[in-house]
């Protein structure tokens, strides 16, 4: 299992590393949210341990990044931040788990296992889709069509593993926003569900053979997409 840590307090990071290293995990760690994201959208991380006060982007933004990314992804707060206020925007931000410094290390070995066997029976993402001629490289944020290799965002990535994952059924325009916008349930208006149209249209433009007659994302009318192929 490989952890990222994203800890700007070198002493702490390196704390953690030795920590981790100790037991078994093979570790990254860095100390900014921007090169946090980067590294923990990509596939070969298994588990994030995450500070809120990090240098170039907030541990809430770059929680909600790797989430729309990389649904299925364990993330754990780490932060000295231990109001109600701060817990409730960090978990709506998508993390899993919310530890408040300082933390013992019985404690943050126990979530970690705690992490790690609830992803063990939940749904792994695919890295790599192929349907209707094209190859989703959703690790590598590519598709793949006619020798051409398409830049994917990480909305559409996150847009993409949602509906794989849940391809058994139709997706409400309304879950996207929650889930790959981060967007509240009691916020979402008419204008942020065309927001979920207009990003998928331009998606479609890249991904699909024929964009006005979908394979990959089809329309689902009255609902919102679904999975083109079961």
């Amino acid at each position: 299992m490989r952890i990222l840590i994203v800890e700007d307090e070198r002493s702490l990071r390196e704390a953690l590393v030795d920590l981790l290293t100790g037991r078994g995990f093979a570790v990254d760690a860095v100390a900014d949210g921007l090169v946090g994201v980067e590294r923990g959208t990509s596939g070969d991380v298994d588990l994030v341990l995450l500070d809120l006060a990090l240098p170039r982007l907030d541990g809430v933004e770059a929680c909600r990044r790797m989430r729309m990314a990389r649904p299925a992804l364990p993330i754990l707060i780490l932060t000295a931040r231990g109001s109600e206020e701060d817990r409730v925007k960090g978990l709506q931000a998508g993390a899993d788990d919310y530890l408040t410094k300082p933390f013992g290390s019985a404690e943050l070995l126990a979530r970690i296992d705690a992490l790690r066997r609830r992803a063990a029976i939940a749904p792994s993402d695919a890295e790599r889709v192929e349907i209707d001629g094209c190859v989703l490289d959703l690790g590598r944020c590519l598709a793949h069509r006619n020798g051409d290799a398409l830049p994917l965002t990480a909305r559409e990535v996150g847009i993409l593993r949602w509906l794989h994952r849940h391809r058994a059924r139709a997706v409400p325009r309304t879950e996207l926003l929650q889930m790959i916008w981060g967007a509240p349930a009691n916020a979402i208006d008419e204008i942020e569900t065309r927001t979920v149209d207009m990003t998928i249209a331009n998606l479609r433009q890249k991904i699909e053979r024929e964009p006005a007659e979908p394979r990959i994302i089809v329309t689902v009318k009255g609902v919102g997409y679904a999975w083109g192929e079961q």
